[in-house]
């Protein structure tokens, strides 16, 4: 008993430093968006104090320099429905190719396992081409887009889950009438709830921050909160670096919401995913 509780009590110390190695960081960026941009430079690991201490000055300025609050629109439009379509059509493949038996559905769950190997470097300079000629360089385009390159690993974990399900429930819903779409939606779908949500705050994360594809795809005209950001770095390499970290905070506050509210399902998510996957 008392090894155990020592077990356990070594085991929290490590957790709590590494919780605190991964928040040291986050929480030196929130400091400085309230002090000035000399304080910032000379202290940067310091408290603002009465000469340091800016208020809301910083964000009043990243907010007016950058346009965020359209960056932040067109952010929250290209991660909600993207997030959104990769979730449904996703479970969807990931369903048929669990269920179905045939070479068809083994090929293709090959092909999106391969593709979580690629690296985006290798396919960005064709991929943008591509885009630009297919007119998808706009907000609806990139979303079709982030669908292509996050199927891989959301059919993965659909499909580990889609496994557990008994094959019995889907059975009886065919018996009382259901065509496949309706046993899906009503039926599958419900039950993949845990490996839902965990692929949404994973693909949420990624897409809120990715900077790269909506650069190369829609560029300025539609500026993601990433690309706005970059707006605050002058000639000759100067940054406003208290702007900056003010945008950098309100950045991260969305997303850091949403994973909060929803964490109780990702490791839930994950482990079931992972059973038969």
């Amino acid at each position: 008993m008392i090894k155990e509780n020592k077990g356990s009590a070594l085991g929290t110390v490590i957790l709590g430093i590494i919780a605190v190695v991964f928040l040291f960081p986050v929480f030196i960026v929130l400091i400085n968006s309230f002090k000035t941009r000399f304080a910032i430079s000379q202290s940067p690991f310091t408290l603002p104090d009465s000469l340091t201490f800016v208020g809301i000055e910083n964000y009043i300025k990243g907010v007016r320099d950058t346009g965020f609050l359209s960056a932040f629109f067109w952010s929250l439009f290209i991660t909600v429905f993207s997030v959104g379509v990769i979730v449904v059509f996703t479970s969807m493949t990931a369903w048929y190719i669990t269920r179905v038996k045939n070479l068809l559905s083994r090929t293709l769950y090959l092909l999106f396992i391969f593709s979580m190997i690629v690296p985006f470097q290798m396919v960005m300079f064709t991929m943008s081409k591509i885009a630009n000629s297919l007119s998808l360089d706009n907000p609806i385009g990139l979303i079709l887009i982030y669908l292509g390159f996050g199927a891989g690993l959301s059919v993965f974990m659909f499909s580990g889950f889609v496994k557990s399900v008994p094959l019995g429930i889907e059975e009886a819903a065919t018996i009382d009438g259901c065509n496949p779409f309706e046993t899906f939606w009503y039926v599958v779908f419900p039950i993949l709830k845990p490996t839902s949500i965990t692929v949404a705050i994973l693909n949420t994360m990624w897409i809120w921050n990715d900077y790269l594809l909506p650069y190369l795809v829609i560029g300025n005209e539609y500026k993601t909160i990433p690309i706005a950001v970059q707006y605050l770095k002058g000639g000759y390499g100067s940054i406003d670096m208290g702007a900056m970290m003010a945008m950098l905070v309100l950045a991260i506050l969305p997303v850091v919401i949403f994973y909060l509210a929803c964490q109780k399902y990702i490791i839930k998510g994950v482990a079931a995913g992972a059973v038969k996957g």
